[in-house]
């Protein structure tokens, strides 16, 4: 499923929104980078991402959306998350909750993770 990013600057410059959906992989991921790196030249502190639409995240995405809070959390912003579906919030709680210590051999073994536990989440609804 191809991504759909959509950037919106709210009025005054207070903030940004960045609507995401479809699938936000190793193939897709790039396009919300770009979206993102666009915004982190802008005068906000406040990014909010609206995944209500987002099917799908993998590492390579995970990674985006990290970053971005990383960059704005280095010039005293926040980035924040909002309308998650219940397999996407788990992966970013499973992301946060990891240990430092949790190792993958590849991306691609870390990806496979990360698709088992999302479907694993549809499957029985929980979050």
């Amino acid at each position: 499923m191809p991504l759909q990013v959509e950037v919106q600057e709210k009025p005054g410059g207070s903030y940004v929104t960045i609507d995401v959906g479809g699938s936000l992989d190793a193939n897709t991921y790039t396009q919300l980078k770009a979206a993102v790196d666009a915004v982190l030249k802008l005068p906000v502190n406040l990014v909010i991402f609206n995944l209500e639409k987002l099917d799908y995240v993998s590492s390579a995405g995970v990674g985006v959306v990290l970053g971005a809070e990383k960059a704005l959390k280095a010039k005293g912003g926040k980035a924040l998350l909002v309308n998650l579906k219940p397999p996407i919030k788990k992966v970013f709680d499973i992301v946060k909750a990891l240990p430092k210590q949790q190792l993958f051999s590849s991306i691609q073994e870390l990806d496979a993770y990360l698709s088992e536990i999302q479907k694993q989440v549809r499957k029985d609804g929980t979050p």
